[in-house]
Parts: structure tokens; C-alpha cells; sequence
């Protein structure tokens, strides 16, 4: 079958077009005839090296944690009703040299989601880190849900920080579907058509505008939750917003590695800062994401594509290295790559 790998870290031009041998899944495990695989920051930095995962001698690590496809074949133990099913996939590559950039992964069952018939498999292939992501950020509010659902966050007011990328967009997208008012700060006219695109309520320019004066004039009383990307940049702004018994949830590090927090005002306001990675968190909070995840999906509540808020950007499967110089290069929207032979 057809694959892209690479046998070493290092720049894209370790990945390696490969011709690997179809497996037969064990107990536990399905085998997927992957359609679309996603592209995720941590795909690249992963195979630049900068997240280390050991490749035995003569292997390849296979990348890209994300992808939707069907169910090709069932090991022991799973339930045969599998077989034909539209799925998506999440953590794929995470700690397994199998990844999505492939014709066929055979992998767990417990990873395989089902993708309903109206879905897309772009949408699908779209889900895993971004949504999965977001959902953490959006339930670790002290008074907030342990997973989303219609309605549950109604009343409260969720600052996005960066609404044009790939969690943010994400972020806009549940938090709607739960009952928030949600606010998005952006850089520019064209993520501000794309932030509104996804579903925000207020979107706030940030080059323009007086982020604080703003959503102290849309929230007097403060966001309850703030879906960091930079928090470095944004602290100020952060603790100026946030409301009594608020969180900042920070999952990416843009902009700085380091800063520093006002002890006593945050304490003032009993406020959170949670610092959250996706591949660390409890199997439990992953499991509570996909199943949201999975409804949103059978309320028609997520989406792709400029029409919501994220462009596809699409490469071959002969061309993974492009797919990553994108992500690297900071392309907005979602990169994937067409791995189903035409």
C-alpha cells in the first residue's frame, strides 16, 4: 500500500514515499481505508524532531494524528458491526509509528469514532486535535460541564483568543452549539469575515480596537472562560477581562514561552489559569470530548470549509511534505491530505 513516512527526524526532506504491506488488525484493533488525513502542528514538529518518539532500526514512523476513512476490517473483540462504517480517527500517530498518512492503519478501537453519512470526510479528518482541544479548554471551568452538549453554557461568555485558527475555530464552533456568547479577537478584515463565518457573536480586531474597552462593553461583568493561543501577549488583556471565578485556558504557547501573572488581583477574583496538552490529558476528558464531539456532529453543529470559518488547503498523498511546510508556514485554515487512490 501506499504510504509517506520517515526513518529519521530532521527537515521534510526525510519523508519517503513508501510501499508497506497491508496488516491484519489484532484484538481491539480495526483496520481503516483512510480517505482524508489531517495535518496538526505537532505532525511537523514531530518529525522535525522536536517531539521525540524513538524509530526502531529498519521502521518508519508513519505521521499525522487526525483522519476519517472506513472501517476495512475488525480484529478479536471488536464488534463486527464496524465493518463499512464511516469513522474519524483522533491521536492516531501519538505514541505508535502508525499514522494517517497512509492507505490502511490498522489501529485501536477505542480511537475509531463514527462519522455520520452527511459529514464529510474533510470534516472528519478535521476533528481530532483541534475540536478535542477546544472541548478540554471550554470544560474546565469549576462551575462549567465536564462535556458539552446544547444549552449547557448558556449564560456564559467564552473570549476566544485568535478565532481564525484551527482551535479557535473550533472553539467559536462548541461554544456556540453549548449556549455561550462568544467573543474573538483577530488581526485582520479577512479572519474577521472568517471568525464571524465560524459562528462568534463579536469579533474584535485587535490591531483597531480597545480589546478590554470592548468586551467589558459586551460583558460589564467579564468572560467566564478565555481559550488562550498567547498568553504571553495577552496576559494583560486576560486579567483585565476575566470575571469573578474565570479561567484562562492556554493551550499554545505563541508569542512567548514566559510571563507573569498579578498573584493578588487574581486571587481577588478567584480566577484559574490551566495549561492544558491534549496527548497528556486523562483518558476520560478525551473520551468526554468525542462523545460531544459526536453529537455536535449529529446536530449539524460543526463544520469546514470558508463557508465556516476554515479554509481547506488540500495536498497528495505524494505530497505530505508540502501539507507540512503549510502548517509550518502558518497557513489559515485546515491542511489536509487525500490519501484514497482517485
Amino acid at each position: 500500500m501506499r504510504a509517506v513516512g520517515y526513518a529519521t527526524t530532521g527537515e521534510v526532506d526525510v519523508l519517503e514515499e513508501l510501499d508497506l504491506p497491508i496488516r491484519e488488525p489484532g484484538a481491539g484493533e480495526v483496520r481503516v481505508l483512510i480517505m482524508v488525513s489531517g495535518v496538526n502542528p505537532t505532525d511537523w514538529k514531530s518529525r522535525a524532531g522536536a517531539v521525540r518518539t524513538p524509530i526502531p532500526p529498519g521502521r518508519h514512523q508513519v505521521p499525522h494524528l487526525d483522519g476519517a476513512g472506513v472501517v476495512d476490517a475488525v480484529g478479536a473483540e471488536v464488534d463486527p458491526g464496524l465493518l463499512g462504517r464511516r469513522v474519524w480517527l483522533w491521536l492516531v500517530a501519538y505514541l505508535r509509528l502508525e499514522g494517517t498518512a497512509q492507505e490502511y492503519a490498522v489501529i485501536p478501537a477505542s480511537i475509531v469514532e463514527p462519522l455520520p453519512d452527511d459529514a464529510s470526510f474533510e470534516l472528519g479528518a478535521a476533528l481530532g486535535v483541534p475540536f478535542m482541544t477546544a472541548h478540554r479548554a471550554l470544560t474546565l471551568h469549576q462551575d462549567g460541564p465536564r462535556r458539552l452538549a446544547p444549552g449547557v453554557l448558556a449564560g456564559q461568555h467564552v473570549l476566544v483568543a485568535g478565532g481564525a485558527g484551527a482551535v479557535g475555530n473550533a472553539a467559536i464552533q462548541l461554544a456556540r452549539w453549548a449556549g455561550a456568547t462568544v467573543i474573538t479577537t483577530v488581526s485582520n478584515a479577512a479572519k474577521h469575515q472568517l471568525a464571524t463565518a465560524a459562528g462568534a457573536h463579536h469579533v474584535i480586531n485587535y490591531r483597531e480596537q480597545d480589546v478590554v474597552e470592548e468586551v467589558r462593553r459586551i460583558s460589564p461583568a467579564g468572560v467566564d472562560t478565555i481559550v488562550e493561543v498567547s498568553p504571553a501577549a495577552n496576559v494583560d488583556i486576560d486579567c483585565a477581562v476575566l470575571a469573578t471565578n474565570g479561567i484562562v485556558a492556554v493551550y499554545a504557547v505563541d508569542g512567548g514561552g514566559s510571563f507573569t501573572l498579578p498573584v493578588r488581583a487574581l486571587m481577588t477574583l478567584n480566577a484559574g489559569w490551566h495549561f492544558l496538552l491534549l496527548y497528556t490529558v486523562t483518558a476520560q476528558a478525551c473520551r468526554d470530548a468525542a462523545d460531544a464531539i459526536g453529537a455536535a456532529l449529529l446536530d449539524s453543529a460543526v463544520r469546514v470549509g470558508p463557508e465556516a470559518g476554515l479554509p481547506l488547503h488540500r495536498f497528495p498523498l505524494s505530497d505530505v511534505a508540502g501539507a507540512h511546510r503549510a502548517v509550518h508556514g502558518g497557513a489559515v485554515g485546515k491542511v489536509l491530505v487525500d490519501v484514497a487512490a482517485p
